[in-house]
């Protein structure tokens, strides 16, 4: 079991190539309201990019940015280069349809790519929501693969051929994960009030593969003790520290969130979704769907199909 791929693919995070920056002389844009995680790649020249409260950070070529919960920011050319906003500037376009956004005059020294995620919203158990507003990670991280995937994508844009939008998404979607990667393994103290700090638990993760990869069987703290061969007053402990939540309050956010999304997507029976999740009766799992989203799965699958449509 992939812990990661497992809740990036249940979490629904769909990576989307955005605007290609191309910038020259003093220059600045802004972002505000955005819907979905921002990311940005430097390929070339120098950036500065400024969220509110906090100090302007430079970025240099081959740094990688993320902004998972789409914090409103700015980028510019100096700390207090004037900017202007995405909508006045075509941004919001280019970062839609994946265009070339030309900023500044003169000769392009700068290169970005901007991408966004998309994730589910009515998936409690999100890597996405559980991050910090910024992740930077400089260019000097020791030849990971994420040095690779930032220099391909360079390639990419620089030298556009047939296909050039489907290979950046998936470059997008790669870029994620490896960025992900690098920081858990140089930030850990970061991590650990994040989703992704139980991946450094080998006794965490190692439940959690469990309940994942079986969230219909009747798991107990007892039974999940014993198939790590721990005691269950240690299991307990390490995962309140790393997950923030019981062992069994952790399973409940689990099997809700694929109850909800297959009551959304399917049209499955409440019978047929309960047994999925590990209930044996209508009554106990409507009782405890109730209890974590504050609807009946009926009504839940009603008002989510009303929004879709």
């Amino acid at each position: 079991m992939d812990l990661l791929a497992d809740v990036l693919a249940v979490g629904g995070v769909r990576g989307t190539a955005g605007a290609r920056i191309e910038a020259a002389g003093t220059w600045g844009v802004s972002w505000h309201g955005l819907s979905a995680a921002a990311f940005y790649a430097v390929t070339s020249g120098t950036a500065w990019l400024s969220l509110s409260g906090q100090e302007p950070q430079q970025l240099m070529p081959g740094d990688v940015v993320l902004l998972p919960s789409g914090t409103a920011h700015g980028l510019s050319s100096t700390p207090d280069a004037p900017l202007t906003p995405c909508t006045g500037c075509g941004g919001d376009e280019a970062m839609a349809d994946g265009s070339v956004l030309r900023l500044g005059v003169g000769e392009v020294q700068t290169h970005i790519l901007g991408a966004s995620y998309d994730y589910d919203r009515t998936v409690s158990t999100q890597v996405m929501a559980s991050l910090p507003q910024m992740l930077h990670i400089r260019a000097d991280n020791g030849g990971t693969c994420l040095d690779d995937a930032v220099r391909l994508l360079s390639r990419e844009l620089a030298y556009p051929q047939v296909a050039t939008a489907f290979v950046l998404n998936r470059l997008v979607d790669i870029l994620l994960v490896q960025l992900l990667r690098v920081w858990l393994a140089k930030r850990p103290e970061q991590a650990r009030g994040s989703w992704l700090g139980v991946l450094a638990d080998p006794v965490v993760s190692v439940a959690l593969a469990k309940l994942h990869q079986e969230p219909a069987r009747a798991w107990t703290t007892d039974s999940l003790a014993s198939e790590l061969t721990i005691s269950r007053s240690t299991l307990t402990r390490r995962f309140r520290a790393v997950a923030g939540a019981a062992p069994a309050d952790y399973l409940t956010r689990w099997r809700m969130d694929l109850a909800a999304i297959r009551l959304r997507d399917t049209d499955d029976t409440l019978e047929a979704i309960a047994r999925s999740v590990g209930y044996t009766s209508v009554y106990a799992f409507s009782r405890a769907f109730r209890r974590a989203r504050a609807q009946a799965p009926g009504q839940f699958r009603s008002a989510s199909r009303a929004i879709a449509s």
